[in-house]
C-alpha cells in the first residue's frame, strides 16, 4: 500500500507540473507576443522622435543664427548712436543755447514797450493810498526792486 501511495502521489506532483509548465508557456508566448507588438509600435515612435529631434536641432541652428546677427545689429545701433551724438550733440546744443538766446531777446524787447499816455497809466489803490507805478519809480531813480542808496 505505501507504493501505491507513493505513486499517487507521484501522478498528482507531475500533474501539478504539467498544468504549472502550461501555463508558463501560455504566459511566456503572451509576453513574446506583447514584446513584439511594443517591438513593432516603438520603432516608428523612435523614427519619429529622431525626426522631431532632428527638426528641433535644425530650427535652434536658425535662432543661434538669428539671435548673432540681432547681436550684430545691437551693436551696430549702439556705434551709430555714439557717432550721431558725438557728431551732432555738440551742434545741436550750441543752436538750442543760440535759440535760447534769441527767445530771451525777444521778450525783453517786447517787455520795453514804449511808455502809454500818462492819462491811460493805471496805479494801484491801497486804502485810500495811490501807490506810484513802477515806471514813475524808474523816473524818479528808485528800482522797483529796492530804492538806490
Amino acid at each position: 500500500m505505501a507504493g501505491i501511495l507513493v505513486a499517487v502521489f507521484w501522478a498528482i506532483l507531475v500533474s501539478f507540473l504539467a498544468v504549472v509548465l502550461v501555463r508558463l508557456a501560455q504566459t511566456l508566448r503572451a509576453t513574446t507576443a506583447l514584446v513584439a507588438d511594443v517591438t513593432e509600435q516603438a520603432v516608428p515612435l523612435l523614427a519619429d522622435a529622431s525626426a522631431t529631434l532632428r527638426s528641433a536641432r535644425t530650427q535652434l541652428d536658425k535662432v543661434d543664427a538669428i539671435a548673432s546677427d540681432v547681436q550684430e545689429v545691437t551693436s551696430n545701433a549702439s556705434a551709430l548712436s555714439t557717432t550721431v551724438a558725438s557728431t551732432f550733440g555738440g551742434p545741436l546744443v550750441k543752436v538750442a543755447a543760440f535759440g535760447y538766446g534769441v527767445r530771451q531777446a525777444i521778450g525783453r524787447r517786447t517787455a520795453a514797450e514804449p511808455e502809454p499816455d500818462r492819462r491811460t497809466a493805471r496805479r494801484a489803490v491801497i486804502v485810500g493810498r495811490t501807490v506810484p507805478s513802477a515806471r514813475d519809480r524808474k523816473r524818479n531813480g528808485r528800482s522797483s526792486r529796492g530804492q538806490k542808496d
